[in-house]
């Protein structure tokens, strides 16, 4: 490997753009400026539509979760509902018991 450094820094770049100024001349370097600036627009567009892809795959997951998770839950309250009436039942079943033994 080389040990050239990976930072260029402040004189780097101005020393890059006086390179590229003599090579391209100033007609030229606008359009070289606008043609990066458009394939750096079209790249971010891609891979967004790729993350976008990936987050509407996410996204149907998680509903398809949250749809078990709803189905559970739903047969849940409905299993607690049952046993609450059926305690509300006995419940009163034994006020009735308790009310005919003070009568008698």
């Amino acid at each position: 490997m080389s040990n050239l450094p990976t930072n260029i820094g402040i004189g780097g770049f101005v020393l890059l753009l006086i390179l590229a100024l003599i090579l391209f001349g100033p007609k030229k370097l606008p359009e070289l400026g606008r043609a990066v600036g458009n394939t750096l627009k079209e790249f971010k567009n891609a891979t967004r539509g790729l993350t976008g892809e990936e987050e509407d795959q996410r996204t149907q997951n998680v509903q398809k979760a949250a749809a078990t998770d709803t189905t559970v839950d739903r047969e849940q309250i409905e299993k607690e509902i049952r046993e609450r009436i059926e305690r509300e039942r006995l419940e009163a079943k034994i006020r009735e018991q308790i009310e005919q033994e003070q009568k008698a």
